[in-house]
């Protein structure tokens, strides 16, 4: 398949090296000598057994590209307008666009370029962090889900097929929101504390405080998603988020990450998700709201110091 992955990222750079085994994969950056980096030495990715190199494409300017069988959204949630109106020559009449993204609800963005037919929304249990420019680390993996906003499913089979045959273990749902919620859960909790505590993903498990902070998180956005129609087992979701945190040893999120480097997160998208859902089935989310208005002030502490 024609592949290009927008955002090389610790989550684009990661299915970006992997799918170019057997794909032909550009991956889009807009930082030049990251880009120069990655076509120099490769993508780098360390496993548990060892480290693994991958050679997909960067570049930082698609228009020499023609059209793609698919695109895969991997920027940050603020920046994916921009990034699909700059590429937008890569979609075809049979051009995908899938979402892997953190959070949910990208699919509006996504249809302003797309006929509902073509768009692909997902989730994955992988997750990467940035070790340096070009190597990441695969802090955990897991099961990937994916299925068309409309239509039936099944016929993107054979995208499924080949994500799997790549290395990352992927199915076909016509019930892929329910997927995109269990990944939210662990960026509403654990994710989002990485970022406010500035730590890594470690430390929660190690601080009885920390981690009563991700419980309560997680029990609030359980209970949104109960009140959707959606029905989660809070103590199954709670050890699932724990286990994933114990194995993910000293891996540090995208979030600490941005909140580390005062920029902008994308955490509208993501515990806005479930603040935004809470009010429109009337639960009391107010660690949510809590949490994201002190996101948002480290971002203006941030953008003060800079002034």
């Amino acid at each position: 398949m024609k592949i290009t992955i927008l955002g090389a990222g610790a989550m684009g750079s990661l299915f970006g090296g992997y799918l170019s085994r057997y794909n032909d994969v550009w991956l889009v950056e807009i930082d030049q000598k990251k880009v120069d980096k990655i076509n120099r030495d490769g993508i780098k990715v360390r496993e548990p057994d060892g480290e693994k190199v991958f050679y997909p494409t960067a570049l930082s300017d698609t228009k020499e590209l023609g059209e793609m069988d698919l695109v895969i959204v991997f920027v940050k949630a603020m920046y994916s307008v921009s990034a699909l109106e700059k590429n937008k020559h890569l979609l075809g009449e049979h051009t995908y666009v899938m979402t892997l993204q953190n959070g949910a609800g990208h699919e509006q963005t996504i249809l302003k370029f797309v006929d509902r037919s073509r768009v692909i929304i997902g989730t994955t249990k992988h997750n990467s962090s940035i070790i340096d420019v070009g190597y990441i680390n695969h802090g955990g993996g897991g099961s990937s889900s994916i299925g068309l906003l409309d239509g039936n499913s099944g016929t993107i089979q054979d995208i499924a097929d080949n994500f799997s045959r790549c290395g990352f273990e992927t199915e076909v749902s016509d019930n892929v929101r329910k997927s995109i919620w269990s990944k939210l859960f662990i960026n509403v909790s654990a994710s989002i504390m990485t970022g406010v505590l500035q730590t890594n993903l470690d430390f929660l498990k190690d601080s009885i405080h920390a981690w009563r902070l991700v419980e309560q998180l997680l029990k609030e956005a359980v209970a949104v998603a109960g009140a959707g129609g959606m029905e989660f087992n809070e103590a199954e979701v709670i050890k699932d988020v724990r286990t994933l945190v114990e194995n993910a040893h000293d891996g540090y999120t995208s979030i600490y990450a941005d909140l580390h480097n005062g920029v902008r997160t994308e955490v509208d998208t993501i515990n806005g998700t479930i603040i935004t859902e809470a009010k429109r089935q009337g639960v009391p989310v107010p660690a949510h709201e809590f949490v994201v208005e002190l996101v948002h002030a480290m971002e203006d502490k941030a953008a003060s110091y800079e002034a």
